[in-house]
């Protein structure tokens, strides 16, 4: 396999911070960066550089504080904005100011978006292909990312094991979010690996049949 992948969590609401690299041109990928403090910057900081890797996209699956503590840094060191969906723009406008709200302010200016990206996109990190898949629910722009040559899911809030996202923050809608697991996520390879924003890792088919958030939920077409 042509990828290698690290987890880290970070800042106290212990959210998962994802890198993911192409092992053959070292092009890296990072999702979520919680960084908030200077050792867990420095974390990110060791694995991007002692391994010589060229950091080529920050992705964001939705941009609520939590997941976004890190972009001030990463902009400033490697120069590069993140990525999300328009549909959460709103909220990484006011993230700052929901931060403060949970006492946990964010450190910095946030960096302009770089791209938005639109369901269905196809990115490519090397020779990594990167589907984008748009997941409403937790927040309006939800988005995850799927990589179909290791069967890797980096879906942020919107899928936990055996559980799911919260959707009383402003944008939430309960209905939306269970619409989007059953018909987008759980459309996926049941041996899809899972990495959930917070918690443990599981995997598309385990959840599939054993979360009581969606299992054997039924759907009007």
């Amino acid at each position: 396999m042509n990828i290698n992948c690290e987890i880290f969590t970070f800042n106290p609401v212990e959210e998962n911070c994802c890198i993911f690299w192409d092992v053959n041109t070292l092009d890296a990928a990072i999702v979520d960066c919680g960084a908030r403090t200077e050792a867990e910057f420095k974390k990110v900081e060791q694995c991007i550089d002692l391994r010589g890797l060229h950091l080529r996209m920050v992705l964001q699956t939705h941009t609520h504080f939590d997941h976004i503590y890190g972009l001030p840094r990463l902009y400033e060191k490697y120069g590069i904005g993140p990525s999300c969906h328009a549909d959460d723009l709103p909220i990484y406008q006011a993230a700052q100011q929901m931060a403060s709200a949970f006492a946990l302010p964010i450190q910095g200016n946030l960096p302009p978006v770089a791209e938005f990206l639109n369901d269905g996109q196809e990115l490519k990190l090397g020779s990594i292909p990167i589907r984008v898949i748009h997941t409403p629910g937790h927040t309006p722009g939800g988005i995850c990312f799927y990589l179909p040559e290791s069967k890797q899911l980096f879906c942020g809030d919107t899928l936990f094991h055996e559980s799911v996202g919260r959707t009383d923050l402003p944008g939430g809608d309960s209905q939306t979010l269970l619409e989007s697991i059953s018909s987008r996520l759980f459309k996926l390879p049941y041996e899809t690996r899972v990495l959930p924003g917070h918690g443990d890792v599981t995997t598309i088919g385990w959840e599939a049949s054993n979360n009581p958030y969606v299992y054997n939920i039924d759907f009007d077409d």
